[in-house]
């Protein structure tokens, strides 16, 4: 990629987050993420140039340096920053305009720096696709966070019964922001239960809000309508999904109709195998160390639709260096609770506010080094009152907020039908029963899974997020009363006397 002979026309509009928007080259397997700023401030950048490329290179930084020794170098890809002619930013930002979700508009793209960040277009890996077969598949996942705090740091039981998103669903419902509930549920996908992970990830499909899209070839086959996917006229539509599906899992070179269900469960099939065995370097076979989690009782949410009593037998727990294990573990620092974590940042905070100059050697913005990754990972068991303490808990209140807020990216790439089984472990197959099919031979896939999304959460969002966390518990709290009340009337009406 020649910076200097850059042309919006090679590039196309692949999707944005809050911060950022990506777009990706029609041809190599590249993709720019560019930063986005308030649109009242699209005249007055609120940052010079020197600082959006510190911006970036600390996102470049945090990701290799801390995130990579977290979650596991095999799984992170950090990229580079790289500077582009600034008429070719501003040309690209009006190609892309149009493409844009509306509800995503209030943010405009960065065109004064010319910094963006370089990453690997990981839903198009060229370099994992065999001849002569479909275009490889890629599953983004938003899985966010798969535990309930312990008990002793909140102040509201139902944080320990209901995890936070699937109350955070009401009061999104309630503010306008989705038109309905996804009912999938963070600890389902996070239990190693194969029946609750294909479930959770069923419910992903039903409502995939922007925590669930698929690309084939590069292109967005699948998402949500409201966040928009730059791909398909309409990509949440199952029906479409499903025609883009069936050719992956054909049987008996075609002879025998596969039916919608059975594609749909052998794909989610699929996908769950490659969570699975995501640790084993591209492997699809099982075993692995499976780290148990029955024992604090934190591992359920009342509010999945799923029946606790069908998994009692089955296996329970993550394989320990797969890719869901690594982010849960990482998501666990968090083991305070905003609200046990409050206070220690008031500490910080007041002290910063006496000695501001001291913000460079409490590493509050960077640098993203090994010194920091030491202390996190040295931080005191209890709190001695220092402010050594408090600052460490906070680094690792944000590094854990980093892990909820991440992006799983698992590419599919169908083998071959002449490909030799025996000599590709790298394999994932859909168990299916022999007396299903006229072919004893199902359809296999090499897989890699990668972790996207691993920016620094800031200081300042400490507070705000003890807000969010009000309101989305306090509207929770409202809906339950709500739903009690109606059957309480309900019973009333039904047991009137005559």
């Amino acid at each position: 990629m020649e910076v200097d002979k850059m042309d919006e026309n090679d590039w196309r509009y692949h999707g944005e987050g809050n911060k950022s928007l990506v777009v990706s080259h029609v041809q190599l397997s590249k993709v720019l993420r560019l930063l986005k700023y308030p649109a009242e401030d699209s005249e007055n950048p609120p940052q010079t140039a020197e600082q959006a490329f510190r911006q970036i290179q600390n996102i470049v930084d945090f990701s290799s340096n801390v995130m990579s020794s977290l979650l596991g170098d095999k799984f992170i890809h950090s990229g580079e920053v790289v500077k582009l002619p600034l008429e070719f930013v501003r040309q690209l930002s009006i190609k892309v305009e149009h493409q844009r979700p509306a509800w995503r508009c209030d943010k405009v793209m960065d065109i004064y720096s010319g910094c963006a960040l370089c990453l690997p277009n990981l839903t198009s890996p060229v370099l994992l696709q065999r001849s002569h077969t479909p275009p490889p598949l890629c599953v983004e996942i938003k899985p966010k966070c798969g535990f309930l705090p312990s008990a002793k740091h909140i102040s509201k039981d139902i944080k320990s019964k209901v995890c936070r998103f699937c109350m955070h669903q009401h009061y999104k419902v309630g503010s306008g922001r989705w038109k309905r509930r996804s009912l999938y549920c963070p600890l389902d996908l996070f239990s190693g239960s194969r029946q609750r992970m294909h479930f959770a990830v069923r419910q992903l499909i039903e409502e995939p809000q922007n925590n669930f899209k698929i690309f084939k070839g590069g292109q967005c086959i699948y998402a949500s309508k409201e966040g928009g996917g730059g791909g398909g006229e309409d990509p949440s539509d199952l029906n479409s999904l499903l025609y883009h599906l069936r050719p992956y899992f054909l049987y008996a070179n075609n002879r025998i109709h596969v039916s919608g269900k059975a594609v749909l469960s052998d794909f989610i099939q699929v996908l769950v195998n490659a969570l699975l065995n995501s640790g084993h370097g591209g492997s699809g076979g099982g075993g692995g160390v499976v780290t148990e989690r029955r024992e604090d009782g934190r591992t359920f949410c009342e509010a999945s639709l799923f029946n606790k009593e069908r998994s009692r037998h089955g296996s329970q727990g993550l394989p320990s260096d797969s890719v869901l294990s690594r982010i849960l573990g990482t998501q666990m620092l968090d083991n305070l609770n905003i609200e046990g974590l409050y206070p220690l940042y008031r500490r910080v905070e007041q002290h910063l506010r006496d000695f501001p100059k001291e913000r460079s050697s409490l590493q509050v913005d960077g640098p993203y080094n090994e010194t920091f990754l030491e202390r996190l990972q040295k931080c005191p068991a209890e709190d001695d009152g220092s402010l050594d303490y408090a600052v460490s808990k906070v680094h690792q209140y944000r590094v854990a907020m980093t892990a909820k807020d991440c992006s799983v990216m698992v590419a599919l790439v169908p083998s071959a039908d002449d490909d030799d089984q025996d000599d590709h472990q790298d394999v994932l197959c859909p168990q299916r029963r022999l007396r299903d099919f006229l072919s004893p031979r199902p359809p296999t896939f090499s897989y890699s899974v990668s972790i996207l999304d691993l920016d620094p959460k800031p200081l300042d969002s400490v507070p705000l997020q003890l807000s969010l966390d009000h309101k989305i518990v306090s509207c929770y709290t409202r809906t339950l009363a709500a739903a009690a009340a109606a059957e309480r009337d309900e019973r009333t009406l039904l047991f009137r006397p005559v």
